[in-house]
């Protein structure tokens, strides 16, 4: 299995290939230009995100791992030299030095964990050291529905306490939640969404799902957002799992293309206020008046994006599940190259001091653990 996954790579950066998708196949990724055509989409298949080997073949020198024994986890998240991350499960986790402590996360509906679901965006407050407050994103269930809310919680002791609510009632599934949060540069909190798996409603700007939110720190309709009394900042998503910003404030975001046959396209766009991404109606190169076609997509192949971070070159550092690898795709450039991997399925990725951090995610029911699955990794090598 080593040798064929290292030809894989090979091949596909003799190509000048990479990837980033989330249809369940097992080729190495096959990146295509964005402007290569698509039909509209085929039928959806039930998921995204595909068991790949965890394999351990990076030389030793390549990382140090910072803890291990994780729990599907899902988001890094810093306070100084002090990491949290959130696990699927319901917990978060807080590594301090050689320290690593299992909080309690206390909240008042609970995480509903099928499938993609459960604990998934993890945020600390930007007055985090002084406030103890963070943000949320978690899949619960009510009245037989699968749905998701935002909430806020506060660090006490060693466990965590909900104290407010932002929005709730964001249609779930077991597949497509999204789950990403970050802060803009505006100090506005930005939230993916996924199509729930109905993705006539990544269209209907009725609908919180297939979409990108965008609200205050205390989950009020901004005044400038593009659709008046609307969380709505963009639509037409299928499951965006990135986002990012560069220095110069454009918003980036990767998703997830669509399963089954043909699957890939996996992409990665420029985020406009107010605009539609497509899906379910374009995919890939595809045009159609009114909709955006990403500046990048993966052709036919597929390998799952997650996180995604930006480099101080202006260059977007993307985990992937698929494909088991971490990612670098330059604007400037447009090209896409591996940067690490060995380590299986990766979920999310940070730059700190100039530091890269992953986490795998081989424990999420797709992946193949290893004996120490997942891992919180800081890598001493970048390609």
């Amino acid at each position: 299995m080593k040798g064929s996954k290292k030809a894989a790579a090979a091949l596909m950066l003799s190509v000048w290939l990479g990837a980033l998708a989330a249809c369940e196949q097992d080729e190495q990724p096959e990146v295509t230009p964005a402007s290569t055509p698509a039909a509209t989409a085929p039928a959806e298949e039930p998921s995204a995100e595909t068991a790949v080997p965890a394999e351990s073949d990076a030389p030793e020198t390549a990382y140090e791992v910072l803890a291990e024994k994780l729990r599907v986890p899902w988001v890094i998240e810093f306070d100084g030299d002090v990491v949290y991350l959130s696990e699927r499960e319901g917990n978060v986790v807080k590594v301090d030095g050689a320290e690593m402590t299992r909080q309690k996360v206390n909240l008042r509906k609970n995480v509903h964990g099928r499938g993609e679901g459960g604990f998934l965006g993890f945020l600390l407050a930007p007055d985090f050291e002084q406030s103890r407050t963070a943000y949320a994103y978690h899949t619960y269930e009510e009245n037989g529905e699968t749905l998701n809310r935002i909430v806020r919680l506060k660090e006490n002791g060693d466990q965590w306490d909900e104290t407010g609510v932002l929005l709730e009632d964001i249609p779930g599934a077991a597949n497509h939640d999204g789950g990403r949060m970050a802060f803009g540069p505006d100090k506005m909190l930005y939230v993916t969404t996924g199509d729930a798996q109905r993705r006539e409603l990544a269209q209907d700007l009725d609908s919180l799902a297939g979409k990108i939110l965008r609200m205050t720190p205390d989950g009020k309709v901004p005044e400038d957002n593009p659709f008046p009394g609307s969380y709505v900042y963009s639509y037409g998503h299928r499951n965006p799992q990135g986002i990012a910003w560069t220095g110069d404030g454009t918003m980036y975001n990767t998703e997830h293309g669509p399963s089954g046959t043909p699957g890939g396209h996996d992409e990665i766009n420029v985020i406009k206020p107010g605009s539609n991404y497509g899906w379910p109606d374009i995919y890939g190169g595809a045009k159609k008046d009114g909709m955006e076609t990403p500046i990048f997509h993966t052709g036919e192949k597929a390998i799952a994006p997650s996180g995604m971070t930006i480099d101080e070159q202006g260059r977007l550092l993307i985990a992937t599940l698929l494909g088991s690898a971490l990612y670098r795709y330059d604007p400037a450039t447009g090209d896409m190259s591996v940067a690490f991997e060995g380590e299986g399925r990766l979920r999310d990725v940070k730059i700190k001091d100039g530091k890269v951090y992953v986490i795998t995610n081989n424990t999420d029911g797709r992946g193949i653990p290893g004996e120490n699955d997942d891992r919180l990794l800081v890598l001493n090598k970048v390609e």
